[in-house]
This record gives structure tokens, sequence and C-alpha cells, in this order.
């Protein structure tokens, strides 16, 4: 765990490097989910499966703190997480995909969507990551706040039990990866909007556990 932020930050800076160096890639990758003048999303069956990825998280942290209080009342529970774990998990969610994320970079950067810019349908010119000041006003494309709350779910899964806590993660890394492909399916995001948009949370994952847990442990 303790050298998971380094490298979370290296990823995070390789990411950044990679594009602006090369911003063409993120239109590349949006191309291949684009077909027939659109992107996917449009029916019942597809929004469904986006609600899915969005409502999880919040009812994994309903359900943590449902054990919590079960056992602080008093029942009797093969295992519920302790007070310090239900800090870092209401903590991380709020800072990262909350704070940073929605009302911090979406709100504030002006990156147009991919369904939004010109050559997927849209109006609007193509920006880069690094460009800020584009013609969307408000919840905007950087960063990705379902990535961003996707692969929050690495936070309770972390706090498992040793034996359930590595599928566990692996698991919660799964979920993380699977609702970034499908806002990349949607057009709702660039590639890199979801790299970064996971890559924060966890970096705000492993930097509040170090300030809970000083000494390490979970």
């Amino acid at each position: 765990m303790r050298s998971a932020l380094a490298i979370y930050l290296a990823l995070t800076v390789l990411t950044l490097g990679v594009f602006a160096l090369w911003p063409g890639l993120d239109l590349i990758v949006a191309h291949y989910f684009f077909h027939a003048g659109g992107f996917l999303g449009q029916d019942r069956f597809e929004r469904f499966a986006r609600d899915v990825f969005r409502v999880t998280p919040f009812v994994v942290l309903t359900a943590y703190a449902a054990l919590w209080l079960a056992k602080r009342s008093g029942v009797k529970l093969r295992w519920a997480p302790s007070g310090r774990a239900m800090i870092f998990l209401i903590a991380t969610i709020a800072v990262g995909p909350g704070l940073i994320v929605n009302l911090g970079l979406k709100d504030h950067w002006g990156r147009p969507r991919p369904y939004q810019t010109q050559g997927f349908s849209g109006q609007d010119p193509f920006m880069p990551w690094y460009e800020m000041g584009g013609a969307c006003k408000r919840n905007c494309s950087f960063v990705s706040g379902e990535a961003a709350t996707g692969f929050w779910m690495v936070a309770p899964a972390s706090v498992l039990p040793p034996p359930w806590r590595a599928p566990a993660i692996v698991a919660a890394f799964a979920f993380g990866a699977a609702a970034s492909l499908l806002r990349l399916a949607f057009g709702g995001h660039y590639l890199s909007d979801v790299l970064l948009g996971g890559l924060i949370t966890l970096i705000v994952i492993e930097a509040v556990r170090r300030l809970i847990w000083p000494r390490g442990g979970s």
C-alpha cells in the first residue's frame, strides 16, 4: 500500500505528458466508439447499465455504514468496518470524486465532451486536456466523475479483512475500468478524462490512508 501512492503519482504524470504531447490520441480512441453518426447510450438498457455503475458505490457506502451502526448497536456480526474505516470511506469519496473532480475540475475546466465536439455530431472544437475555457460551461468532460467514483470502490475493498481483501480490490479495479469504458462508449468522456479521473481518486485514497493509518494497517 505504501508504494501505491508513488505509482499512482507517476502514472498521473505519465498520462498528463502523453496526452499533452499527443492530444490526438483522445480523438483516435473516441472514434472507435462512434458508429452510424452517434455513440451508445440511447436505449433504456444502456441507460440502466450506466445507472448501475453510478449508484453502486453509494449503495456500498450505505451498506458499510449500516454494518458499522449495527455493530455499534450491539449486533453480533462476523465483520463490520471500524470507525476509522468509515471516516476513511466518507473522506475519500467526498474529497476525490466530490470536491476535486465534480466541484473543482468538471465545473471549471470547460472541456467539451466528445458528443459535443466537431467530428462527433457536435458543434464545439476539440480541446486537449491542458486547455481551459472551452465552450462547455458546467459538468464538462475533464475529468470523468463516474470513472472517479468507479475507482473509489478500491477504498471499501481495501478495508475488508485479508481473506476477502485481495479479490475485492481486483474486482474494484475491474469495476472502475468497466465504468470508464462505458463513459467512452457513450461519448461522455475522452480516454484522458477517465484515466485521470480514476488516478485522482486513487491518489486521494492513498493520501487519506496515510493520514488515518500513519503506521499502516486499515
